[in-house]
């Protein structure tokens, strides 16, 4: 899903191909299924020479998974980044060729970094980044009234949802509600309506049921995105929008307008509406990377290089 979109993509974006993307589904790594598709999707990709490095991404796996499927990396000696969202990692970190990741954006760059050394140290980068990102939140800030505490993820990937909360989990001082929250979080008690902050999975079977995806529909999102414009707390939205075949011609054109006017209306009653959005695609997909970013710019969004970054300078606007 979103999650292999957005590691392929940001690789692509260094100049690293891929080999093979194979999705497993979420419910491959549970104890019952005993991740039966990853392991052979593993095997074979070792024995691949046209792939150098592997790349593992899920969300947590059940325990008994975890153990079968580490067994499986290290019977070889490929590099294997392994990004396990939010799932303790102590156990990876003790296999020699594995390479934990916490993000989908630290897997890219700790991949990238295997068959490109010269790229520098992973850790400096993101310091710097994340200095980046604390200058310039408190200038946003700024702009913003004393009133204005919360944050709403507004998601058409479910990965790239769970990614930001796993962010925000670490950042914020309050649990983020979600209709797909994380394990041991409270659920969103009614999907249709926000509390404190919010991450929403548009893409979850309850807003999918007889209407397209909204990564092909924008309709859903761009009402739900008004609807957040109203309250008076809100001080930033963040939306992801993913490009690609089968995804919506041109949603940038579409969100955008939305934009401008949930904008228009927050400054109607005072007060400023930050919104923030990550473009998980590259120069080559039909929509093209660079014209959808300029076109969400021009219409007033802060658009970050990857959901990662957009997550971690969002959970500063609303954090300190």
């Amino acid at each position: 899903g979103t999650g292999l979109q957005e590691v392929s993509t940001l690789l692509a974006r260094r100049g690293v191909g891929i080999s093979q993307g194979i999705g497993t589904g979420g419910r491959d790594l549970r104890k019952e299924v005993g991740g039966i598709m990853m392991l052979e999707a593993l095997k074979a990709l070792q024995q691949d020479e046209a792939t150098s490095v592997l790349i593992l991404i899920s969300k947590p796996p059940a325990d008994e998974v975890v153990q079968v499927i580490l067994d499986q990396v290290s019977a070889s000696n490929k590099p294997t980044v392994i990004c396990f969202l939010g799932g303790n990692m102590d156990a990876v970190s003790k296999v020699p060729n594995a390479i934990p990741a916490r993000t989908l954006y630290e897997c890219a760059l700790l991949a990238a970094q295997v068959v490109q050394p010269e790229s520098g140290d992973i850790k400096a980068f993101l310091a710097a980044e994340n200095t980046y990102f604390a200058e310039q939140a408190k200038s946003l800030k700024a702009q913003l009234n004393p009133n204005q505490y919360y944050l709403r993820g507004l998601f058409s990937g479910g990965t790239l949802c769970y990614e930001a909360q796993v962010i925000w989990k670490e950042v914020l001082d309050i649990p983020v509600y979600s209709n797909a929250p994380l394990p041991g979080v409270p659920a969103l008690p009614d999907s249709t309506k926000s509390r404190q902050h919010t991450a929403v999975d548009l893409g979850e079977e309850e807003f999918t049921v007889g209407r397209p995806h909204p990564m092909i529909d924008n309709d859903l999102r761009i009402r739900r995105l008004l609807q957040e414009a109203r309250d008076p707390e809100v001080a930033v939205i963040l939306l992801d929008v993913v490009l690609g075949y089968g995804a919506h011609p041109d949603p940038a054109s579409e969100l955008g307008k939305a934009v401008e006017e949930a904008q228009s209306l927050a400054r109607s009653e005072g007060r400023e509406l930050l919104v923030v959005a990550s473009v998980t695609g590259t120069e080559e997909d039909p929509q093209i990377l660079s014209k959808t970013t300029s076109t969400l710019e021009h219409a007033g969004v802060i658009v970050c290089d990857s959901n990662s970054a957009a997550a971690r300078l969002t959970a500063l606007l609303v954090s300190g």
